[in-house]
């Protein structure tokens, strides 16, 4: 009995060790009044990746120059004196906290007063995280190269790309170097599911199972860069095969130009950033959401010549935000504004 009560003891401790290991920590970082960030009156002149607008109305951009919060006044980079690593990605959780994910740093999780880094150090599949995702429960899912990682709080379980599938990894593994394919886009749906858009195939996981996601043809969805479900329950793909509609039984094409971000707006119009016809630079689309029904889709070109146009955000006031190699775009319905220099401001 004796001997029982200390294997007992043993096996307690090696559960609580692991445990502890498993843990993902973060390096956190304090920010002091001296790193409270740059502000300019002018956005960022570089790639700019994603946009969002926070629950107080700020906007948030994720640019290769860094993390760029817009008051409507002015832009501050309040990274810069944080990481100069590339951002590529942004999210506000429900608790509030921006996370910011990185291309080689892994990501941050800022809430307001400091800064957690999380690398494959803590478990994160790879520091190169272009998606951020929060799901239903609260997790908070990452799109990194070679699959996807989800963080519940205290660590992460990641998901691994071979080749043509995807599959739950148990393993504890992570990759230091860049992988083949990287997550490009998270989503789940109405029905409790993800949507998994990647460099290769396409994948549909309802928990247990990756699914290829395939046309009519049999083909699979490749290299998607962007996946959403609309009011109306039906989900939108985006990617080398052009833009791609799914009722939960059919898929319907609207155009076969590379599709690169996809977002539906109040009135239910669809906003796309693609390439134009002759592939010689790309476009910010509206398609009218009163012709998408009908077989004749109108799309209304309201941004071209740009060499690529990236993420889109609709801001509460109505205008839309996107961005391309050169920075951000603002459009009020009749004019765009670039926020290029000082006068852009207004």
């Amino acid at each position: 009995m004796k001997y029982l009560r200390i294997y007992i003891l043993i096996l307690m401790s090696v559960f609580l060790i692991s445990c502890k290991q498993n843990r993902a920590e973060g390096r956190k970082i304090i920010v002091s009044p001296e790193m409270q960030g740059v502000t300019t009156p002018y956005g960022p002149k570089g790639i700019t990746r994603n946009i969002i607008q926070d629950k107080k109305g700020n906007i948030w951009i994720a640019a290769f120059t860094g993390i760029f919060r817009y008051d409507g006044k002015s832009f501050t980079n309040i990274i810069s004196n944080v990481s100069s690593a590339r951002f590529f990605s942004v999210l506000e959780d429900r608790k509030g906290n921006l996370w910011f994910g990185s291309i080689g740093s892994g990501v941050y999780c800022y809430d307001g007063k400091s800064f957690q880094n999380f690398t494959t150090g803590d478990g994160l599949l790879n520091n190169e995280v272009t998606a951020i995702y929060e799901d239903n429960k609260g997790n908070i899912w990452f799109g990194v190269s070679g699959g996807a990682s989800c963080y519940n709080g205290e660590s992460f379980q990641n998901y691994v790309i071979d080749g043509n599938t995807m599959n739950e990894d148990g393993t504890g593994k992570t990759f230091a170097k860049r992988r083949s394919y990287a997550v490009n886009c998270i989503v789940e749906d109405k029905t409790g599911k993800f949507w998994f858009a990647t460099g290769g195939n396409t994948f549909v996981y309802d928990g247990k199972t990756f699914t290829t996601v395939t046309n009519a043809d049999g083909k699979a969805f490749k290299n998607v860069r962007s996946v959403i479900e609309d009011k109306k329950g039906a989900v939108w793909l985006g990617g080398a095969h052009g833009l791609w509609r799914y009722n939960g039984s059919t898929f319907t094409n609207f155009t076969h130009a590379f599709v690169g971000y996809i977002i539906e707006d109040k009135k239910g119009n669809i906003w796309t950033s693609s390439e134009n016809a002759d592939r010689q630079g790309w476009v910010l689309l509206r398609y009218d959401a009163k012709t998408l029904t009908d077989g004749r889709p109108v799309a209304t070109e309201v941004k071209s010549g740009e060499k690529m146009i990236f993420g889109i955000l609709e801001a509460n006031d109505g205008r839309i935000w996107f961005g391309s190699l050169n920075g951000v775009y603002r459009y009020n319905g009749k004019d765009i504004t670039d926020f290029k220099t000082n006068d852009s401001l207004q």
